[in-house]
């Protein structure tokens, strides 16, 4: 990870970039990527309350067609054995199954995912098809004690912990938005990985902001959920 630069010293940033700005963001480089890193020096602490962090510029990608379940375990990855779960792979990287034959995989906090970087460049047979998720959906993180409670106001689906396990997925309706709703914990930080079209993205962040307002939640970075793990 590099040392804090400016957003637009890079190619590949989050449409959200200008507001993180504006919160007085400091910004860490992945490569070719940018995230925010931290904007204060508690966000621990916040995020075990009720935190909303901006993800999209980290690694994920997509595949789909008949024969990508069986094309993905020969390239050694452990399917979930259900649609709307998702696994951990032994390198981090989550795959999450959204249908019979269709797979979304995301990397974890670092930047890196060794099994998205080996899957993007590997040969594929007929039926099985790519889908550039990281450049369609954005990714949000809702974290904190506080964060079901947050999506109640937003989503008609019952995502409280009792009720909704660690590895569930809901492809639902949020903030009157298509999202995909991972609830991804981070040790024992309770937390939620949200993907939705990266043109409703900036909507979809002033929307959870506001839905957080009544239990003080706030942005924050990398480096909070990466303390809390």
């Amino acid at each position: 990870m590099d040392p804090s630069i400016s957003p637009t010293q890079t190619s590949r940033r989050s449409s959200l970039y200008r507001r993180h700005s504006q919160l007085g963001a400091e910004f860490h480089r992945f490569g070719e990527a940018i995230a925010v890193h931290h904007y204060a020096s508690d966000e621990a602490t916040q995020a075990q309350s009720l935190g909303l962090a901006d993800l999209s510029t980290l690694p994920r990608v997509g595949f789909k067609g008949a024969g990508t379940p069986a094309w993905a375990e020969q390239c050694g990855v452990h399917l979930p054995h259900q649609p709307n779960w998702a696994s951990e792979q032994p390198d981090g990287t989550l795959v999450a199954r959204l249908s019979s034959s269709e797979l979304l995989m995301i990397g974890d906090y670092s930047g890196h995912s060794p099994l998205i970087d080996r899957l993007a460049a590997a040969d594929r047979p007929e039926r099985v098809y790519p889908l550039p998720r990281a450049d369609s959906h954005s990714w949000l993180a809702l974290c904190g004690s506080h964060a079901a409670d947050t999506l109640a106001k937003v989503c008609a689906v019952d995502l409280r912990p009792q009720h909704f396990e660690n590895g569930q997925i809901a492809q639902t309706s949020l903030a009157k938005i298509n999202a995909i709703i991972l609830r991804s914990d981070i040790g024992n930080l309770t937390n939620y990985a949200i993907f939705s079209d990266s043109s409703s993205v900036e909507y979809l962040w002033d929307s959870l902001l506001d839905a957080m307002a009544e239990h003080r939640g706030s942005p924050v970075g990398l480096e909070a959920l990466a303390n809390n793990r």
